[in-house]
């Protein structure tokens, strides 16, 4: 049984937690989440925990603009794109929706690691 046990969920760029580097996988694929702009506060970048914080929050703003985009595009869309598009438009919203929500619990995860939490292997 291998000591690096990671939960589902897990995001696959990010090594396991007790791994070689995996702090720096972590800070890595959190970074690639975020806005550019907050590979310059060295907060962020010295401080995973921190930065942990800061991409779950931009990814649950993602998540409420897609939920709010969904519940609007129809009405919004409907004098400037075909149905068709409109259509589609709404199924990108989902799509990345899920997308959003899915990497929601894998920041939450890697979060939780960062804070100290190991994950056990469940029979």
């Amino acid at each position: 049984m291998s000591e690096h046990v990671v939960p589902p969920g897990w995001p696959a760029e990010v090594r396991p937690p007790g791994a070689p580097d995996w702090e720096r996988s972590a800070t890595g694929w959190l970074l690639d989440l975020c806005p550019p702009d907050y590979r310059r506060y060295e907060v962020l970048t010295r401080h995973p925990v921190v930065l942990a914080r800061f991409a779950a929050r931009h990814v649950e703003a993602g998540v409420e603009a897609a939920r709010l985009g969904l519940a609007n595009a129809r009405h919004e869309l409907a004098d400037v794109a075909s149905a068709e598009t409109v259509a589609a438009a709404v199924a990108a919203y989902e799509r990345e929706g899920a997308r959003l929500t899915a990497t929601t619990r894998a920041v939450r995860l890697v979060e939780e690691a960062l804070r100290g939490r190991r994950f056990v292997r469940r029979l």
